[in-house]
């Protein structure tokens, strides 16, 4: 049970920091399907600076400069969705599909050059930081990490720059009535690049919780198991309020969990099912919400339509 509680933690600080980062970007106006691709990049930032930071840096700078690293990652990363959705107001789903396949390949080749370099005969896609993840765990001996903190304090900040700063109340109205906000002096492409951005730093810091914690050993050339798209449906599940996307990241979390750890629950054991049925079901029960919720959801109203300075 312990375990079931540590996987689920994990899996829902992950998903809780992606989908917060969906809901920046999307309520300043701009769908981000490209999460995927941010949160692998994200992960590249932080795996490289712990494979390289020299091993005598404490743990308390460890773990900032790691962070930091990620979070500069999945912002750079995001600026290919703000650039060509909002300057050239190119199809913004078409543009995040690609920067998820990008992501994972691109990543892939730039590890694959570095281990080739440093050794020729063995060019893997794995980069090796398994003594630097130590310095993550909250409590030793166990997975506890202190992501799951960073997540809870990310989450109250969400709700407090969307709900009670001048800032946040920008940002939704750019995504609602941008026309309006123009209207009234906010200037919506800064709004909406700072939603983007938004989002890759906060997807860009799920990549990094994603491999530090979430999984033992990570080939780059795996991705991040659809936990980009996972972060999405939590995201539509969680009607773009931060509030309930932490209640829906803790149940979507607590789905991915049960693959890790089914095998101590004898009445799951008894039910004498793969361990690939597990591994489906958060994604069955995203498919489910998407098929059901999506209709009624409460998007933001100007989503993925690309603001015209001279429409009216």
């Amino acid at each position: 049970m312990m375990l079931l509680l540590q996987y689920t933690l994990i899996f829902t600080s992950v998903l809780m920091l992606v989908a917060l980062g969906g809901c920046f970007s999307e309520h300043s106006g701009v769908i981000n399907i490209g999460l995927e691709g941010i949160m692998v990049f994200g992960a590249l930032g932080g795996a490289l600076v712990m494979k390289y930071l020299s091993p005598g840096v404490g743990p308390f700078l460890m773990i900032v400069i790691t962070i930091c690293a990620a979070m500069l990652s999945g912002i750079l990363y995001s600026l290919l969705l703000a650039v060509a959705a909002i300057n050239f107001k190119a199809d913004q789903t078409l543009v995040g599909t690609a920067m998820n396949l990008l992501g994972t390949a691109a990543a892939t080749v730039i590890v694959k050059a570095i281990n080739t370099a440093a050794d020729s005969a063995n060019p893997s896609s794995e980069i090796m930081y398994i003594e630097a993840k130590k310095a993550f765990v909250m409590v030793e001996g166990t997975e506890f990490s202190w992501f799951m903190v960073l997540a809870f304090v990310l989450l109250i900040a969400s709700y407090i720059i969307l709900y009670k700063t001048k800032f946040g109340l920008r940002l939704m109205a750019c995504g609602e009535h941008p026309q309006a906000a123009d209207s009234v002096g906010i200037n919506v492409y800064r709004m909406r690049y700072a939603g983007v951005m938004i989002s890759g730093l906060l997807g860009g810091l799920g990549g990094l919780v994603y491999i530090t914690a979430g999984v033992s050993a990570w080939k780059f050339e795996n991705g991040v198991a659809g936990f980009g798209f996972l972060a999405l449906a939590v995201m539509i599940f969680g009607s773009w309020k931060p509030q309930r996307i932490a209640l829906a990241a803790l149940l979507f979390g607590l789905f991915r969990s049960l693959s890790n750890v089914y095998t101590g629950f004898d009445f799951l054991k008894n039910l004498n099912l793969p361990s690939t049925v597990y591994n489906m079901l958060p994604y069955i029960i995203s498919l489910l919400v998407l098929a059901f919720l999506s209709k009624n959801s409460a998007a933001p109203k100007a989503e993925g339509i690309p603001y015209d300075k001279g429409s009216r």
